[in-house]
């Protein structure tokens, strides 16, 4: 744990002088608004989008992965994910509701003072836990085509 809490410009200083953002694994910028949000580029999954919100309580990273209206079977695919959910390490699913549209998440939370190098892995352990829900769980839900 650090002495300090995190701040979205104090993470965003720190992971950007790690070996991670040096090597290209990830890139950072701040996008602005009514409460700042750090976005991660995590360009080894397909430029990836993580967002982290830092707060006086934790830091939460999501990533959207795809409307909720495009699921079929919708409540099956609910209850599956609620019973599978202890499966998926260090990541949780969840709803957002972005600009009237809900989106399935894929969250994390850390204490603002965790160690950066916790931060780091948070990072790339959402980004493929992300890629494997997309495919994974896409694919077994796939509505059934007539052949």
């Amino acid at each position: 744990m650090t002495d300090t809490a995190w701040t979205v410009r104090t993470l965003k200083a720190a992971l950007d002088g790690t070996a991670a953002v040096a090597a290209g694994e990830f890139s950072l910028r701040v996008v602005e608004g009514a409460d700042p949000v750090l976005l991660a580029t995590m360009h080894g999954q397909g430029d990836l989008e993580v967002f982290v919100n830092v707060s006086e309580a934790q830091i939460a990273a999501s990533v959207l992965l795809w409307p909720c209206d495009e699921q079929p079977d919708r409540p099956a695919f609910n209850e599956f994910l609620l019973k599978t959910q202890k499966l998926v390490p260090l990541s949780n699913f969840g709803i957002a509701t972005v600009d009237g549209r809900d989106f399935y998440e894929l969250f994390g939370e850390l204490a603002t003072t965790s160690p950066l190098d916790t931060i780091v892995i948070e990072l790339h352990t959402l980004a493929e836990n992300a890629i494997d829900a997309a495919r994974d769980l896409r694919a077994a839900f796939a509505p059934t085509t007539a052949r």
